[in-house]
């Protein structure tokens, strides 16, 4: 087949993080609907620019992530309504009713995780990405992103799901975007360093649809050719796996490569047992040579 009858079809998953225990969204709970409405937009937009363009939607949150769209399990009857075009009200209402039985799922549970489960989300899209791949017809050439639209805060203590999750993406050739509603992540900026994507920390809730529209909405081959935000320095420091934190130095498992801020006898990832670093010698002093010594 030449590559004339090639087809491109852009893939986009959009990963919303619907945790309520976000602290943006406890201190104002009406958020979540701005970010929802923004999102609808978004998607629709994406489906608007070229016929064969795809598109789904993720609700992540501290149990667990779930598909708002598709969903195949179930069958919504779509009129058209007020001219809008069919699919686009397939999403609208698919969305909506998804993350409808989600919240009433959540409000069920109790504690709920104040940590979100973005890498389980990430791990989900990355699969759904290889079955398309998997699926796509002969001649169909499928560019697939990610967009993870988030409140939380940083989680050291996926830091190992992140790494495997960055570098598989980067292997498959999907690009990482991330649009942060309250906090800086420096994990995730590493995932967008990593996979060519844009990271940004919007300055204002209320301008989520124009930031979306402008910064995550054009195709990456597209992005080179636009006067976007200046990337930022990412720190590409490591999680200790001990407490979790950022680390400049630490000690490293030479079988397992586990990061630990202090030295333990035994990894507690893969259980191998070191020996007691020996403490280096005082360095000794030069003797001045017999031509140096002065009478």
């Amino acid at each position: 087949m030449s590559g004339s009858d090639e087809v491109d079809k852009s893939s986009l998953i959009i990963i919303l993080d619907v945790n309520p225990m976000q602290k943006i969204v406890k201190q104002e709970p009406k958020i979540l609907t701005q970010c929802i409405d923004a999102i609808i937009v978004f998607g629709n937009a994406h489906l608007m620019q070229v016929s064969n363009n795809e598109l789904s939607v993720l609700a992540c949150h501290g149990q667990g992530a779930k598909f708002l769209y598709p969903e195949p399990e179930k069958t919504i009857d779509v009129r058209q309504f007020d001219g809008q075009y069919e699919k686009f009200t397939l999403v609208e209402r698919t969305v909506r009713q998804g993350l409808q039985e989600v919240i009433n799922e959540l409000s069920n549970i109790r504690p709920l995780n104040s940590e979100s489960l973005i890498s389980g989300a990430l791990s989900i899209a990355l699969c759904y990405i290889s079955r398309m791949e998997r699926e796509k017809i002969p001649g169909e050439k499928l560019h697939s992103r990610i967009l993870v639209v988030t409140g939380s805060n940083d989680s050291a203590t996926q830091y190992m799901n992140y790494m495997n999750i960055f570098f598989t993406a980067q292997k498959m050739g999907v690009i990482l975007d991330v649009c942060s509603l309250d906090q800086e992540l420096t994990l995730l900026q590493q995932a967008c360093d990593i996979t060519g994507g844009n990271y940004l920390k919007i300055p204002q809730i209320g301008g989520l649809l124009q930031y979306l529209l402008w910064v995550f909405l054009p195709d990456p081959a597209i992005r080179t050719k636009l006067v976007l935000p200046p990337p930022v320095k990412v720190d590409y420091r490591a999680a200790c796996f001990c407490h979790h934190e950022l680390v400049d130095i630490g000690y490293v498992c030479s079988v397992c490569l586990s990061i630990f801020c202090k030295f333990s006898p035994i990894c507690t990832t893969c259980h191998t047992l070191f020996k007691m670093p020996t403490p280096i010698p005082p360095k000794m002093k030069k003797k001045k040579k017999h031509s140096e010594i002065v009478h």
